[in-house]
């Protein structure tokens, strides 16, 4: 294993780490969702951030400096708790980000439309231009991340830029929108307060709490970091607070400058962004579009984040046996494991197929179902995340130099529970089914049927691999 590691290169700096951190938790999409539920999601973004953000950020800090190794999250289950929960762990994050890849291209093709002036039009409802679209960006994203990390790590560079600036611009004219007169719809101290009676409100704050999550995506690439113990740390010290704030003020300008029910679901920002230059002068027509352009560069970024960073978790399962002994190989001329990649995008294409050919059939909605236990299965691994965080500060037993989280013993443990929380709270959301639904029984056998299927088909292959 030792030999096989030593073939990979440390080609991700400080800054690389800052932008793969960026492109892959904030998705301006999220913004939509919050501001059309009014103004108390602004308290809810911020109560996600105390309570799931913050801890899930120096649990990271302080795991990544502990053990800056490939495989992440992965890597420090196994350590920590043994082969079979690592396994666990590493399967449920590996598999859920296969069955995350289409949601994430749709949203990409969709918000594309804005960009070249079709946002209204039914070219978005269009498969052959929503699948052409979504297939050549995937493998644009697989193709460079393919041929060697200092490349691929361009992609997500841009993707990170292309993300970050239409929030700033965003953020911006909500600035101006503040100084220049009052907002579409009041805003006013009783509407900012959460109803947590309401079920909506609760599914919101598991929503956002999802939005938040990906920090650790970039330690599973541990072995390919310049300094880790050093740079993983610093790079979310960096990133957390920028995301939080594009999160918190974005939404903000977006319920300063469009009525809740004029929200677009998929293109909201665009909306605000629209609204907001238009108040600035009729120049400014091409703001929109070229905001869109750029996020669309940043969701192929995200794509080849949540491809590169789960493709390293498969690859070190792989050099552990545990997974076919292929996806432990390293292309000898571009230092990448290019098998454990190549099934990744292979898997991910098979879904996306499923979910755009399969449209009104009973494809669709077996697509439904796996998304429904998405989220499920996603916050399996952060609650091993949170346990091993909480194990590590109990023993404090490691040498050399950790990043802690602050408030000793008794802020770890606060840190550690608040995490967990959070998570067990948004696994429960995810079982409930929405308020329209036809058969509730039905909803939750399939979500969690769905959610053990996976876990149950990873302790085959656990167990096949171990004998």
């Amino acid at each position: 294993m030792a030999q096989e590691q030593t073939a990979l290169i440390r080609g991700l700096k400080l800054r690389d780490l800052v932008l793969f951190n960026i492109v892959a938790v904030l998705g301006l999409r999220h913004l939509a969702t919050s501001a059309k539920f009014g103004p108390s999601s602004l308290v809810i973004w911020c109560l996600a951030a105390l309570l799931f953000f913050i801890p899930q950020g120096l649990a990271v800090i302080e795991l990544s400096s502990r053990f800056p190794k490939e495989g992440g999250v992965y890597f420090w289950t196994k350590r920590t708790l043994g082969e079979g929960h690592g396994f666990l762990c590493g399967w449920c994050y590996w598999i859920n980000n296969v069955l995350y890849y289409p949601n994430l291209l749709i949203s990409s093709a969709v918000i594309a439309t804005y960009a070249i002036g079709q946002g209204d039009s039914a070219l978005k409802d269009n498969w052959t231009y929503v699948l052409i679209t979504t297939l050549v960006a995937l493998w644009i994203a697989v193709a460079l991340n393919l041929i060697g990390i200092g490349t691929g790590k361009w992609l997500q560079n841009a993707g990170g830029i292309g993300t970050y600036i239409p929030g700033l611009v965003l953020i911006a004219l909500g600035v101006y929108g503040v100084w220049s007169g009052p907002p579409v719809p009041p805003i006013t101290l009783e509407s900012l307060i959460p109803d947590f009676s309401d079920f909506s409100a609760l599914n919101l704050l598991a929503t956002i709490a999802f939005a938040f999550a990906g920090l650790e995506l970039a330690s599973t690439m541990g072995d390919e970091v310049e300094n880790p113990s050093r740079n993983l740390p610093r790079s979310v010290f960096i990133s957390a607070p920028l995301i939080a704030f594009a999160y918190i003020l974005g939404t903000g300008a977006v319920l300063w400058f469009i009525p809740n029910s004029e929200i677009n679901l998929v293109a909201g920002f665009l909306q605000a962004i629209s609204t907001g230059a238009a108040k600035l002068g009729s120049s400014l027509w091409w703001l929109a579009p070229l905001c869109a352009a750029l996020y669309t560069v940043g969701n192929i970024g995200g794509v080849g984040a949540w491809l590169t960073g789960p493709a390293r978790v498969a690859f070190v399962i792989g050099l552990d046996k545990y997974f076919p002994p292929a996806f432990g190989r390293i292309h000898p001329r571009w230092h990448t494991p290019y098998v454990a990649i190549l099934v990744q995008a292979g898997l991910a294409t098979v879904f996306l197929l499923f979910s755009v050919l399969g449209e009104g059939t009973t494809v669709q909605n077996v697509y439904l179902i796996l998304l429904d236990t998405q989220l499920l299965i996603y916050f399996i691994p952060y609650l091993y995340l949170f346990t091993v965080f909480l194990i590590h500060r109990k023993r404090d037993s490691e040498s050399g130099v950790v990043s802690k989280a602050p408030g000793g013993v008794i802020g770890a443990w606060i840190l550690g529970l608040s995490g967990l929380a959070v998570t067990l709270f948004a696994m429960f959301v995810a079982t409930i089914p929405p308020p329209d639904t036809a058969d509730p029984t039905l909803f939750r056998v399939k979500v969690i049927g769905g959610a053990l299927a996976f876990i149950l088909l990873g302790g085959v292959i656990y167990w096949q691999a171990k004998k």
